[in-house]
């Protein structure tokens, strides 16, 4: 048993990705890596060829089913699900890791438009390279039918806004952004917006979904307004801020989508158990 242990701990990280990437959500991905783990305690076969292989099917089969579960719960409803961020603090030596294996919050938002059978052909053969074949039994489909459903998804998610590569300059932006908010200049904001941008927010309607430069710019005034200091951050690895309240308690973390200079997406997410446990996880 020490030696499966052994072997699952080696294993851990990459089945807490694929399980993120399934589900959006920090808490359900552990916990399907738990439960991942439980049935490899369970198992009589305990010489695996290829464990890693074993692992990846069986944390996909439990993300599979959390997520048509969710599915079913699910109220009908236009809103756009906020993925739980991965935050980090720049200049923590973790920085590197979470730079290394994050995925964009405008990808993860538009994962979650996905059925549940595309979104798991999506991740594991475009971010993760596992063949149709591989995947064809998780979803029960053929391999042919599998392939149909990352194309499907594929060119559902492929409007996903790119952030640029330069990362200090995205941090530039992102600051301008933060000074021009707390001086009040509403020019400045405007200008370093792109015209289309989306405002996205977890908690109240008047965040839910804002549109355009000068309405998302005037948002940003009053919500600076409310903002004790701020702390930057990585958000699943770019420039976000952490804003806090006059109290000392946390108000949003906000991630940002910066392309050619402009901010063309902001996510905030601001519910307050949500929050802590990002701040916890920081």
């Amino acid at each position: 048993m020490e030696g499966l242990a052994q072997r699952f701990e080696e294993n851990r990280a990459h089945l807490r990705s694929v399980a993120y990437r399934m589900l959006g959500s920090i808490a359900d991905a552990e916990d399907a890596v738990q439960e991942t783990w439980l049935r490899l305690s369970r198992t009589e076969n305990t010489h695996i060829d290829n464990m890693r292989g074993w692992l990846t099917t069986v944390v996909s089969r439990i993300s599979l089913d959390m997520l048509r579960s969710r599915s079913l719960k699910r109220e009908q409803s236009l809103d756009t699900a906020i993925p739980d961020f991965i935050v980090s603090r720049e200049g923590n030596p973790q920085d590197e890791a979470v730079l290394a294996d994050s995925v964009g919050l405008a990808l993860l938002v538009l994962l979650d438009t996905l059925t549940p059978a595309e979104r798991l052909a999506f991740v594991l053969h475009d971010m993760f390279a596992l063949p149709f074949e591989e995947i064809a039994p998780i979803v029960g489909r053929s391999s042919t039918a599998a392939r149909k459903l990352a194309s499907r998804a594929r060119m559902r998610v492929q409007g996903a806004a790119l952030p640029d590569k330069d990362t200090a300059r995205q941090r530039e932006v992102v600051d301008a952004f933060v000074a021009a908010a707390h001086t009040g200049n509403l020019e400045s904001l405007i200008a370093l917006l792109d015209p289309n941008v989306v405002l996205l927010g977890d908690r109240a309607p008047a965040l839910k979904s804002i549109r355009g430069a000068a309405e998302v710019a005037k948002q940003a005034l009053g919500f600076s307004k409310l903002v004790q200091k701020t702390e930057s951050v990585l958000v699943n690895g770019t420039p976000g801020i952490l804003s806090w309240l006059p109290n000392g308690k946390p108000m949003a973390v906000l991630g940002f989508v910066v392309s050619n200079d402009r901010i063309v997406e902001i996510y905030v997410l601001s519910d307050p158990n949500r929050l802590q446990k990002v701040i916890e996880r920081a």
